[in-house]
């Protein structure tokens, strides 16, 4: 006797285009379908989600982002000092300096630190007086940007997310618009990813938020390598939702006798394994590079990692589980 179950059967039957053998086995999967409802359990999930995102959320409205030089603007140092002085010896000498300068730990005796921006006088100055209140020190880099430029990249930025999701929500609900539905239903799947994307996003600054405004953490900063971690977090996210949502296309068109709400648990449970799986993977790199890459790296490795499992997480158990609230809101009959 085989022990390929129906569920095992009817995902291969899918899989490789075999519609009509799919219709044959799909009654002996229903019960399977029963067994293990996710769908049912998505008020759990979504519950989850916000436990992990309110947090965030105060934390931007409150403390708002560490933004690194890249958004602020000003004058920075990289700075090592040989007496191996505390965070907070650092920061006293940085305010008895009197120019309003904020320092960022990168690990061992290393400091960054911020200033508004500084005459090429008042830097030397600066300099001075950090060598005479905590002894030897070795300033490995120093950056300038202007507010002007800052200002033109935090626009930038924020236009390439909102681009890129208003791209997204149009794409899905074309690629969606055949199912039963046409147009309503494509912009109902267009609109399910979009939210669970948005959740991504906000998991990921909100994170950040925590870290770098409350925690002070340099892992936490706002720059142009968490910019691009966000859009590669927007992109995998949504391929994996793609990934359950084609499955879902392709069992409404051979599971006539279930329900919706089954159509979609049955899609989710044959989709899980291989997206779980593929993030994984990725993760391992991903935590590799964060603890191994070096200081310069880990901020991207550590918003990257953060996204992945977000991304992951949404499209299996916020993105169908919404697509099946807002059909039973609005149906489509």
């Amino acid at each position: 006797m085989s022990d390929v179950t129906p569920e095992q059967q009817v995902a291969d039957l899918v899989e490789d285009g075999k519609a009509e053998q799919a219709a044959i086995v799909k009654p002996a999967a229903e019960p399977r379908v029963r067994r293990l409802n996710l769908i049912g359990k998505r008020n759990w999930f979504f519950a989850l989600s916000l436990i992990i995102i309110v947090p965030g959320i105060v934390s931007m409205a409150t403390r708002h982002f560490a933004l690194g030089i890249d958004f602020a603007g000003g004058t920075e140092l990289t700075v090592n000092f040989a007496g191996h002085p505390s965070l907070a010896a650092v920061q006293n000498a940085v305010d008895a300096e009197g120019a309003n300068g904020s320092v960022i730990s990168t690990g061992g005796d290393g400091y960054i630190i911020r200033y508004p921006p500084l005459a090429a006088a008042q830097l030397t100055s600066v300099q001075a007086d950090l060598k005479n209140r905590l002894g030897p020190t070795n300033v490995q880099q120093i950056l300038e940007v202007g507010g002007t430029i800052a200002g033109e990249t935090i626009f930038l930025s924020v236009l390439a997310v909102v681009l890129a999701s208003v791209a997204i929500l149009l794409l899905l609900a074309i690629r969606f618009r055949n199912v039963p539905g046409g147009w309503r239903a494509g912009f109902q799947f267009g609109g399910s990813a979009l939210a669970a994307l948005l959740h991504d996003v906000f998991i990921l600054t909100g994170i950040f938020s925590i870290l770098g405004a409350f925690l002070k953490l340099r892992v936490g900063e706002i720059d142009a390598f968490f910019v691009t971690a966000v859009l590669t977090v927007v992109g995998f996210s949504v391929h994996d939702t793609i990934v359950v949502f084609d499955r879902i296309r392709e069992n409404l068109r051979v599971s006539q006798r279930l329900s919706f709400e089954q159509v979609v648990n049955l899609s989710i449970m044959q989709t899980a394994a291989r997206s779980i799986i593929t993030s994984f993977t990725v993760v391992l790199v991903l935590a590799a590079i964060l603890f191994a890459g070096g200081t310069t790296l880990q901020g991207l490795a550590l918003a990257l990692l953060i996204g992945i499992v977000s991304g992951t997480y949404s499209s299996i158990f916020n993105a169908a589980p919404l697509l099946v609230v807002w059909r039973r809101l609005q149906p489509l009959r």
